[in-house]
């Protein structure tokens, strides 16, 4: 738990650097569902996680580099690298021999509009229950 609230400490702060905003809450409502489902879905493997914050805190970095740093093969790291970019949160770009992987933040802010918004939309409800547990005599 205490690894994917550092992951969100650190995409917010990433979001923020690279001036991505939260969507609005009329932006927010039409997020894909299928490309939500596809970025919690890359998202929900503990080492795709890491590689998105080591990409956020250190910058761009090779599938090499980022084998070294780890207990994985370059070929594992290519295909989790391959899952994130699929999923849209990271883009490659290739010079010469080299192809360096840089997180792209606009699907954070949406994942992390859409969290907020259900958690606004889940407060309204909760908050309506204890106006309405409240109300009613005790028996």
């Amino acid at each position: 738990m205490a690894g994917q609230v550092r992951v969100a400490v650190v995409a917010g702060v990433a979001l923020h650097r690279a001036g991505v905003t939260r969507p609005s809450a009329k932006a927010a409502g039409k997020v894909d569902g299928g490309a939500l489902d596809t970025l919690f879905g890359a998202l929900a493997d503990p080492t795709r996680r890491l590689l998105v914050e080591r990409l956020l805190t250190k910058g761009p970095a090779t599938a090499t580099a980022l084998a070294e740093t780890m207990p994985l093969t370059r070929q594992a790291i290519l295909k989790h690298l391959q899952v994130l970019e699929a999923a849209g949160l990271l883009a490659h770009e290739r010079s010469g021999r080299e192809v360096r992987y840089r997180v792209t933040p606009q699907p954070l802010a949406s994942a992390v509009g859409w969290i907020l918004d259900t958690a606004g939309q889940w407060d309204v409800r909760i908050d309506r229950l204890r106006r309405l547990s409240s109300s009613e005599p005790a028996t």
